[in-house]
């Protein structure tokens, strides 16, 4: 058996040199080597904003969509969408784990692949079902974890839809636990979505009663069920992409204070000055929208003479997972709505 980069480099067609998230090929070939494991898929959780851009792409036609998708893996040897360049994640189970694998994993466990779908080697023999609602595909296929792959084992206490949709997202309410301290005004720019709600609730257990959190809802549908959960303390419906509406929104909500804390949730491009704009000098801008431009952060910033500290969405922080699902055990107004909408 061949042995195997920790880090999947060895699964790098072209260019030579990278890693297999920036690669623009991988091997997909499913013979494993000595440290990688083996799954059959189940269902494929597409990055939101990946999944919005092949759908309107398609115009909406299922069978488009199945096309497209099959033609990224077909041409990339993974799931990573040539416009947006995210993928999203998986579920499925262990089928066979190589000798050399540093881990707990074994034959027959139900994981999920907390690492994107824009690294994962990946094969599709058969698209089963699409579920545009909530970005999810089923398939028959199989994918390849690297040994760096972090998952986290399917929870017995909850269907497997419901942890899929939530572990999606896990980086961005394990990174609002980090950011948000007591007292804290936040905004939560997407608040109604599936990141959006389970930040609404971390940012309001965090700020305390000192502090104050604002929803911002991209409809009016997404706003009010938000509102319904109860977690924010105001909530308002804009687009996010009208930067100076929002901005005096927020001066009007924080008496012209502008918040400390930055959440954008968003699967839309041009969300950028929205969300700096409405955060003070010295506070932070979290995006954890995959849709965000660097170069329009950074340079819209320096143009409005703005000293915010501004995060990339990393999907991953220590605990994340488990950080995550604890949220849907902790709320039951939370679990309710994500069972609803998600599983």
């Amino acid at each position: 058996m061949k042995k195997g980069c920790p880090y999947g480099t060895h699964r790098v067609i072209s260019p030579k040199g990278v890693l297999p998230q920036p690669a623009d090929v991988i091997d997909n070939t499913m013979e494993i080597y000595d440290n990688e494991v083996l799954i059959d898929v189940q269902t494929l959780n597409v990055d939101s904003a990946s999944f919005t851009q092949i759908e309107e792409q398609a115009k909406g036609d299922l069978d488009e969509i199945k096309k497209i998708m099959k033609g990224i893996v077909a041409k990339a040897g993974k799931h990573k969408n040539p416009v947006t360049g995210s993928g999203g994640m998986l579920i499925g189970t262990v089928k066979e784990v190589g000798p050399a694998y540093k881990g707990d994993l074994k034959a027959g466990d139900k994981i999920a692949t907390l690492v994107s779908l824009s690294l994962t080697p990946l094969v599709i023999d058969e698209i089963f079902e699409i579920r545009p609602d909530i970005d999810q595909v089923d398939i028959k296929g199989q994918a390849i974890l690297f040994q760096s792959g972090i998952y986290a084992k399917i929870p017995e206490d909850m269907p497997e839809g419901l942890a899929l949709s939530a572990l999606d997202v896990a980086g961005a309410p394990a990174q609002v636990a980090k950011l948000v301290k007591p007292g804290d005004t936040v905004l939560v720019i997407g608040g109604g979505g599936k990141s959006g709600m389970l930040c609404l609730y971390e940012a309001k257990k965090r700020a305390g009663v000192t502090g104050k959190v604002i929803c911002m809802g991209h409809s009016e549908k997404s706003t009010n069920r938000a509102r319904n959960l109860g977690f924010a303390d105001e909530y308002f419906a804009a687009s996010a992409t009208d930067a100076v509406d929002t901005y005096n929104k927020i001066m009007e909500l924080t008496d012209g204070q502008l918040c400390d804390i930055v959440i954008n949730c968003v699967n839309i491009e041009n969300t950028e000055m929205a969300s700096i704009l409405a955060c003070k000098d010295g506070g932070t801008v979290y995006f954890f929208s995959m849709a965000t431009s660097f170069t329009k952060a950074a340079l819209g910033a320096e143009g409005v003479g703005k000293d915010v500290n501004m995060i990339v969405g990393n999907g991953y922080t220590k605990g994340h997972a488990d950080i995550t699902l604890q949220l849907l055990r902790e709320s039951d107004k939370l679990r309710e709505v994500f069972t609803e909408l998600y599983s």
